[in-house]
């Protein structure tokens, strides 16, 4: 049966249980003259939109099999080609999986935000699925957005094109969007638009921390979870104002070659990954890591979004916050310890200001050492056990790990529900205050 929106109908895929929609387009294609502007407004169409294949990814380097690093990340989620969607400029697209029965039903509503550095990744990724959120009654939405040089580009050229005087920030802008397109259709497929949890990991986790931080989603955002990725006092988040940002993109356009607007825009995306990998290069020759990332414009973003933090006005609502042992910062002695440092201090921070903001927020530690290698529980190990995936992964999971994955599935759909991801099935899981630090762990 074909879901009707505001922008025409869709036809999902029926599978046993729940209805997946993919590829359903949230914005005009960002192409030709739309490439580095904020996403347009999609046109209407006529008859049924068959959404029954998964939107391009945003123009990005995969992790290379050979590489002593990335090559371990093109193993564990990027190894598969049958979830290897094609590239393209024309990517904003989300994919949603509902649960049978549930058009009148005003369900919650899970927003994941994938991660990849703001360079990388998909929604559509090996370890993203909706089935195991949909047998919980919770409706899923993963979106792609535009990445790297493409999704975060700011440039004097660009600021003077725009009636605001700003550029970058379109990954952002996208997300919003999405976000927008969600919370004015979802009830068309069951879902609460008043409930809706924005959540993500790594990059998407940040990303959730500025949507949380900006004007611009007023009042669509109902709870948040941050997955391995915040920045509250140690700068996990480089954020740069506009001027620093602007300033890496005239080094990014010395690099292409391009002296105006109209020859940036007439670049291939052969030629503009090529003069990113170049622009990479003289980047950390200067000692700086991932530069292309959201920036301080007066719009998206009035401050930093460590500001944000420490002036407590961040979205009122409730938050979970978490990492994995191996994680952002942490350094060796601290993994042999089970300590994840830093970044769990983070967690503990964040949940403690909702604390002082007369909010509840709630901490976990994701510490489960994947079998299969001795990679332990490394950044973004928890994405297999967060979505009930661990079939599709290529370690020897054993039983012990579909319980833990059962178990954060459980809490993490309660705290969409609730606001609380204790409850039956969660094994205890309370709020992280200052008398009470409480941490759940899973391992």
């Amino acid at each position: 049966m074909a879901v009707l929106t505001n922008y025409g109908s869709i036809q999902g895929i029926q599978k046993e249980g729940y209805t997946v929609y993919k590829g359903i387009p949230y914005a005009a294609p960002p192409v030709g003259e739309l490439r580095w502007k904020a996403p347009k407004a999609l046109t209407p169409w006529e008859g049924v939109y068959h959404a029954d294949t998964f939107g391009a990814m945003s123009i990005q380097s995969l992790p290379d099999p050979s590489h002593p690093i990335t090559g371990r990340f093109h193993k564990e989620f990027y190894s598969n080609p049958e979830f290897i969607p094609p590239m393209s400029e024309d990517c904003l697209y989300l994919n949603i999986w509902a649960p049978d029965g549930a058009k009148d039903a005003k369900l919650p509503v899970a927003f994941w935000i994938h991660g990849g550095g703001f360079g990388g990744g998909f929604g559509s990724e090996m370890e993203f699925d909706g089935e195991a959120f949909c047998k919980k009654g919770v409706i899923l939405v993963t979106i792609n957005y535009r990445v790297g040089i493409l999704g975060f580009l700011a440039h004097p050229w660009l600021n003077q094109e725009n009636e605001r005087g700003i550029s970058g920030n379109y990954g952002i802008l996208d997300q919003i969007a999405a976000l927008t397109w969600v919370y004015e259709n979802i009830e068309a497929f069951g879902g609460d638009k008043n409930n809706i949890t924005v959540f993500g990991q790594s990059a998407g986790s940040m990303s959730t921390q500025v949507l949380v931080s900006s004007p611009l989603t007023g009042n669509m955002i109902a709870k948040a979870i941050l997955q391995s990725g915040l920045d509250c006092e140690k700068n996990f988040l480089y954020t740069p104002t506009l001027e620093e940002e602007a300033q890496l993109g005239e080094l990014f356009t010395e690099l292409a070659g391009a002296d105006n607007i109209d020859a940036l825009r007439g670049l291939s995306t052969e030629e503009i990954m090529a003069a990113k990998g170049r622009m990479d290069e003289k980047t950390w020759q200067m000692g700086k890591g991932i530069v292309v990332v959201p920036n301080v414009d007066g719009y998206v973003l009035t401050e930093k979004v460590s500001g944000v933090y420490k002036k407590g006005t961040m979205k009122a609502i409730p938050y979970m916050a978490g990492c994995v042992t191996n994680d952002l910062g942490t350094k060796p002695e601290e993994e042999k310890q089970k300590n994840p440092g830093d970044i769990l201090e983070e967690c503990i921070s964040w949940c403690q200001k909702q604390e002082e903001l007369g909010r509840r927020a709630y901490a976990y530690h994701f510490a489960r050492r994947l079998p299969g290698d001795d990679w332990g529980a490394f950044h973004s190990s928890e994405l297999w056990y967060t979505f009930g995936t661990l079939s599709r992964c290529w370690r020897p999971m054993e039983h012990h790990d579909y319980e833990i994955s059962e178990e954060m599935v459980t809490c993490w759909t309660n705290f969409m529900k609730t606001a609380n991801p204790g409850g039956e099935g969660a094994g205890g899981f309370w709020p992280c205050t200052r008398e009470d630090p409480f941490v759940k762990v899973f391992e």
